[in-house]
């Protein structure tokens, strides 16, 4: 796999009070994934990207909002959701990432 695709398959990690607390009780951090990306390529991704060992990875697509403004009606966009459980020995930093 290419640095190219694995830059575009994973888009940003999710870093919220919610995810905070999964990474300290289960291990677990939380990444904005495309669409498209299914469990196999996401662990690739994650393992070559971080230097990580991947335990299990779970997916979920959260669908859009439909917001209202001045102009009208409009719909947010649908992203999928990867939760990656990681070894016990590694651990992701976030900190200087851009």
């Amino acid at each position: 796999m290419s640095k190219e695709k694995l830059y575009t398959l994973i888009k940003s990690p999710i870093i919220t009070e919610q995810t905070a607390q999964l990474g300290e009780s289960l291990k677990q951090v939380v990444f904005k994934v495309d669409i498209s990306a299914n469990k196999k390529e996401i662990k690739k991704a994650v393992e070559k990207l971080f230097n990580v060992e991947v335990i299990k990875v779970t997916t979920s697509v959260v669908k859009g909002k439909t917001k209202r403004n001045r102009f009208g009606l409009y719909k947010k966009s649908d992203y999928k959701k990867a939760f990656v459980s990681i070894s016990e020995g590694s651990e992701i930093q976030f900190e200087g990432i851009n």
